[in-house]
């Protein structure tokens, strides 16, 4: 092992959303910087498997099927040719190159430190860097191969992988999970998903917007169950009317690759449903399991995941963890802010703590969105509330676009009006909820919406149309007791 030495400010462990955020905090206040990662390109799930190509696959789904056109009256674009994964990868391929190239430029400018390698800690203050990326050739900056990294503060960032349950015979036939489904040679005909999650929703709608049919499987009985429930319950009405079959409580008992290659799910119903592909969705665990965590003396939780204290502190004073790594709720816009906190608390610096507002963003199609309380956290709270609603259809906006699902709800304090709550289903709907967003960060009452003019046409003046709804004089829900 080489003696060589380097000591940083901070060293960062994993380039995702997180990792980068840390690594360009640190440096931004002038902080010597290691950014680690085990990957040629950084970006991390965000960027290379998650995030960003499940939107832009998304688009480019919605743009070659004609999905969105088709409620437009006289308008026709849907595909007309047998489409291959070629065909919608091309873009996804170019938006995540351009980030790649974006990140690296942005971190070289603030003169950090980039080593592709596996990193593994040696104690609290330094880990070993293998200089060998993930496709197993040795980095170009790597003379001997490995270094030793010694950081005052250090961040670990290393995000989560997808949870493959032994059921399934990954590697064999046609078995996906959310990384590997960007591998897929062809659009199936038919596709099973595992899972009523985000990720299985998602990528549901997006291959139902391709043409195939999509059935999805979840031992429970509800889409989402975090969500507001008329926007869960009106989210399945929309996904079953697109074509999708949901299978509620059932789980899949056994999964076998047929010579044909079909795969056959027995399920606990008793029920046989093949699939020319399946997409497992069964949830993530934090990547913490070879980083050698021990030495350090950083305890670990259950799939791997990190406590951490409202800074983002570890047990251990010096390590902090951001992301993925410390669970819920594993978004990339919660991820850099978690990181960017935890950055400013290492070294002194100035900063409010994290907002308890965090806009949940679900791109299906339609999308849905949604910030603060649900009238069921209301109830439970004993909370008197009004409800305001604006449908799409009833927008200039709205019916410009041809939706003609999408609402706005609205839910404001009985009491003294504040916005309490924001949902929304509908085109655009993880852009609109951040208007709600601002407004709730402002304390914000009806007042705000009833005075505030908004141009037309704009999925904006939902929120007047709602306000509206709101204060008309019809009986406030009580308060349940």
């Amino acid at each position: 092992m080489t003696n060589d030495l380097k000591s940083y400010d901070l060293v960062v462990i994993g380039g995702g959303p997180a990792g980068v955020t840390a690594a360009t905090t640190a440096a931004n206040f002038g902080k010597s910087v290691a950014l680690v990662d085990n990957h040629r390109q950084l970006g991390g799930a965000g960027i290379n498997t998650g995030t960003v190509p499940s939107k832009t696959l998304r688009e480019t789904a919605l743009a070659l099927s004609g999905f969105q056109s088709r409620n437009l009256y006289g308008v026709d674009l849907s595909l007309r040719r047998e489409v291959t994964v070629s065909d919608f990868l091309g873009h996804e391929i170019h938006v995540r190159d351009a980030f790649h190239e974006s990140l690296t430029r942005r971190l070289q400018l603030l003169k950090a430190t980039i080593y592709c390698g596996m990193c593994t800690f040696l104690d609290a203050h330094t880990v070993h860097v293998g200089l060998v990326c993930d496709d197993g050739e040795q980095a170009p900056s790597a003379p001997g191969g490995e270094v030793l990294l010694r950081g005052e503060k250090i961040l670990i960032a290393t995000g989560s992988s997808p949870l493959n349950p032994k059921l399934f015979p990954f590697g064999h036939g046609e078995i996906y999970d959310s990384d590997t489904i960007l591998k897929l040679d062809c659009i199936p005909k038919t596709l099973a998903v595992v899972g009523a999650g985000v990720i299985g929703a998602e990528y549901a709608c997006t291959f139902r917007a391709l043409g195939a049919e999509v059935h999805i499987l979840d031992g429970r009985d509800v889409l989402l169950p975090f969500l507001d429930k008329e926007v869960s319950e009106a989210l399945v009405g929309a996904l079953e009317r697109s074509g999708i079959v949901f299978h509620w409580k059932e789980n899949v008992q056994k999964c076998i690759v047929q010579e044909s290659a079909a795969v056959r799910l027995e399920l606990s119903s008793g029920a046989i449903l093949e699939a020319d592909a399946v997409l497992v969705a069964a949830g993530r665990q934090s990547n913490t399991a070879k980083l050698g965590i021990e030495k350090a003396g950083v305890k670990i939780g259950e799939r791997g995941l990190i406590p951490v204290n409202e800074h983002y502190q570890t047990n251990i004073e010096n390590i902090y963890a951001a992301g993925d790594v410390i669970g819920f709720p594993a978004l990339a816009s919660t991820s850099m802010e978690q990181a960017r906190r935890a950055v400013r608390h290492g070294f002194g610096l100035s900063g409010s703590a994290l907002s308890p507002l965090l806009p949940n963003g679900i791109y299906t199609i339609p999308e849905a969105s949604m910030v603060g309380e649900t009238e069921e956290s209301l109830k439970k709270k004993g909370v008197a509330y009004i409800v305001g609603r604006a449908k799409y259809w009833d927008n200039a906006r709205g019916r410009i676009i041809g939706d003609h699902e999408g609402f706005l709800k609205l839910l404001f304090r009985q009491d003294d009006q504040k916005l309490v709550g924001v949902h929304i289903m509908g085109e655009l709907a993880t852009d609109v909820v951040h208007i709600g967003l601002v407004a709730m960060m402002c304390n914000a009452s009806a007042n705000l919406f009833v005075d505030a003019c908004f141009n037309i046409p704009t999925l904006g003046q939902l929120y007047k149309s709602a306000t509206l709804h709101a204060l008309q004089p019809i009986p406030p829900l009580e308060k349940e007791g």
